[in-house]
């Protein structure tokens, strides 16, 4: 039997009425849904309106408590890795994300995460934040990403432009899309490996 094809969630980032996000996020799906190998699908934290993180204890050692928080690891396991649609908020991610990161851990462990930014300078400094927030997480976060800067991401937001007019962010996606699959296959096929010898073990 083949193999699955990994399913990676395009995570909206940010839930403010007149958010950015959504643009990038369906532009980034358009172009990752021409691939044949990898699934996508978007993932909205307007969907999943989390408290502020108030558990007892971590994700890490205990189920939450709160529905939405076990709607939210439900989705985050169902998932084998992501893209971050970021904005960056005083030289950071946005509240929402980080929050929403908090409240699941085992579910992201050995996952790749790839990252789409965008603002002033392109999201970097959420980015590389985001980075070793993810590497906390046990997850894999890839080298390439996408950076909406300066004037194109002024171009899309406020003046009309198109991604069409942007060649050079679709190719930053290929690259980006290229390297997720690769991590995306491989630690799909470790953990279900792992998997598969645990079973092994306890039989």
């Amino acid at each position: 039997m083949p193999a699955s094809k990994p399913k990676i969630g395009i995570v909206i980032s940010t839930t403010r009425g007149n958010r950015f996000g959504e643009k990038p996020a369906k532009w980034i799906l358009e172009i990752a849904e021409k691939r044949s190998d990898m699934e996508f699908e978007l993932v909205d934290l307007r969907d999943y309106p989390l408290p502020f993180f108030e558990e007892p204890v971590s994700p890490a050692w205990g189920k939450p408590a709160s529905e939405v928080a076990q709607k939210w690891a439900a989705k985050v396991d169902s998932l084998d890795g992501f893209i971050f649609v970021t904005a960056e908020y005083n030289h950071a991610p946005s509240g929402v994300l980080k929050n929403a990161l908090d409240y699941a851990y085992n579910e992201f462990n050995r996952k790749p995460a790839a990252f789409l930014g965008y603002g002033g300078v392109g999201g970097a400094r959420a980015v590389e934040q985001l980075r070793l927030i993810c590497v906390e997480l046990q997850m894999a976060p890839t080298r390439n990403a996408v950076h909406i800067v300066g004037g194109d991401f002024m171009g899309l937001w406020q003046q009309g432009k198109t991604f069409e007019e942007y060649p050079h962010l679709a190719q930053s996606a290929e690259v980006m899309l290229d390297e997720l699959a690769w991590w995306a296959k491989a630690l799909k096929s470790a953990r279900e490996a792992t998997a598969r010898e645990k079973e092994a073990t306890a039989a």
